[in-house]
């Protein structure tokens, strides 16, 4: 759970201590440090700054959020469980600089990943269907409701597909 710079840091310790350690002929603790060295690298390519992230945009410190996203050097390489947090909260992102296409996108390739349990998950659907609102495609529409429908568990989300369904209705 560090930022790139954190990261970064801790790498430089434990190549310094893998240097040191062999040195003074401690393979056995230079071996230590060379595997902790390729932790944190593995970390920062399969989670990179996501955690941190998700904490801010929970908190509604979007500016930091963001910046911290954009720390993410490759997102194909996240893992799966990371990856779904890392788009939903870029098509949040999206949302609120009112940019829906790029949001649209965004919560697409979230709808793909793991984003915690079926109720997060149904919140994706809920953002689908009302970009498809947006754009008028009653079709979309019906079948991201139905599916967010399925896995919609809380009274907040299934209000608010009760409410979409009337949106739809409308067209």
């Amino acid at each position: 759970m560090y930022n790139n710079k954190g990261r970064y840091a801790l790498m430089a310790v434990f190549v310094l201590a893998t240097v040191v350690c062999v040195y003074y002929e401690q393979y056995q603790l230079a071996a230590l440090a060379a595997f902790l060295f390729a932790f944190v690298v593995w970390s920062h390519f399969k989670h990179s700054s996501v955690l941190m992230a998700s904490r801010y945009f929970k908190n509604n410190e979007f500016g930091k959020a963001k910046s911290m996203l954009a720390e993410v050097p490759n997102p194909a390489r996240l893992s799966k469980s990371r990856r779904g947090y890392y788009e939903f909260m870029q098509g949040n992102m999206a949302l609120k600089e009112e940019d829906y296409d790029k949001a649209e996108y965004h919560f697409q390739l979230a709808s793909r990943f793991t984003v915690g349990g079926k109720n997060e998950k149904s919140y994706v659907l809920i953002h689908l269907a009302n970009l498809a609102l947006r754009k008028k495609d009653k079709e979309r529409a019906e079948a991201y409701v139905k599916l967010a429908k399925e896995l919609a568990e809380s009274s907040r989300s299934k209000d608010i597909i009760v409410k979409i369904e009337k949106e739809i209705s409308k067209l």
